[in-house]
């Protein structure tokens, strides 16, 4: 029998990459379980990457809110899996200050739910629950943090995510499910929400307007990221179905730090514009906000797994993807 992988979240930013990623690396049926809501716009991307030409044996398409208990005709519909990737999530940092219930509703209830119907799931190989750099906070210079450290959650957001990593680890322990939980760092690619870092840049340095990098209170020192494309994500989530251990962390890294201010340069020197920028202090501009997030990714690589495509490479490609595609810069 085909093997099985459900994707909550299978029609957002990088959801997509990873129905991408198995349809083209497998033979695996793909069935995606969405709620579309503002981050999925619809089906949109799945339409854009053309991932609806694949023969419909190889990829199911349930729109359901995973926030509620899923009904015995949708439970028939997405039939017995042997994977299952839980991405769907509220990720917004800022709409988790303005209004937290609703990323308690999907990122603590949402995963319980998802994670009752994985106790249901007879041949279930694999549950990965989908988790951020975020639930540590802040990284001080020259910390990065390994998997099993301790959560210091600064905002709504990675708080719930940080309650739904520990849901999901107390459901392996308790009913022997074999969850695994991933950190990810900052991810960027083609279809990314235009307000994010990289296509908000991208879309300021075509137009000549000047970009806020966020800084320390001196306004000299950039926040920074370790960056990492959504295909290679979804590499190392294929990785790890076949090489991991239950009830484990895996941190998912970038292979090296990039600040703020270097990026936004290297954007503008690709695309061979000037750049116009001032440094604003992060904390009084984005309360909730860390000025550094930092993982430690050693444990990945010497398990055997290594960047498909650099750093370098993915950035230049997603800039040109996006002067071929300037709508996604103004998506709405």
């Amino acid at each position: 029998m085909k093997t099985r992988i459900l994707i909550t979240g299978g029609c957002g930013f990088i959801g997509h990459h990873f129905v991408d990623h198995f349809l083209k690396n497998t033979d695996w049926h793909v069935v995606i379980f969405d709620r579309l809501n503002y981050a999925s716009y619809g089906f949109e991307r799945l339409r854009d990457s053309n991932l609806f030409n694949f023969n419909g044996d190889r990829i199911s398409i349930l729109t359901a809110d995973f926030t509620k208990p899923i009904a015995h005709g949708l439970a028939r519909e997405i039939g017995a899996v042997d994977y299952i990737l839980h991405l769907g999530a509220e990720t917004h940092v800022d709409n988790s200050i303005a209004d937290p219930l609703p990323f308690v509703h999907a990122n603590v209830l949402g995963t319980a739910e998802m994670l009752e119907a994985a106790r249901k799931q007879p041949q279930l190989k694999k549950f990965v629950y989908f988790s951020t750099d975020e639930v540590f906070g802040p990284a001080p210079s020259g910390v990065r943090y390994k998997e099993w450290d301790r959560y210091n959650s600064t905002n709504p957001y990675s708080a719930t995510k940080a309650g739904g990593e520990e849901l999901a680890l107390a459901y392996a322990n308790t009913y022997r499910l074999p969850v695994i939980v991933t950190h990810t760092m900052n991810v960027f690619g083609e279809r990314q929400h235009p307000e994010k870092f990289i296509p908000k840049i991208i879309k300021a340095v075509l137009a000549g307007e000047k970009i806020f990098i966020h800084a320390d209170s001196t306004k000299t020192i950039p926040g920074s990221r370790f960056w990492i494309h959504a295909r290679n994500v979804a590499s190392a989530i294929h990785f790890l179905l076949k090489n991991s251990e239950f009830r484990e962390k895996y941190n998912i890294v970038g292979e090296k730090e990039v600040d703020n201010l270097t990026l936004a340069k290297t954007i503008a020197h690709i695309l061979e514009k000037p750049l116009l920028y001032k440094m604003v202090d992060f904390h009084s501009s984005r309360p909730g906000h860390d000025l550094r997030y930092a993982l430690d990714g050693s444990k990945m690589y010497q398990m055997g797994w290594s960047l498909p495509i650099s750093f370098h490479d993915s950035l230049a490609n997603v800039i040109q993807w996006s002067l071929a595609n300037p709508r996604w810069l103004s998506f709405e």
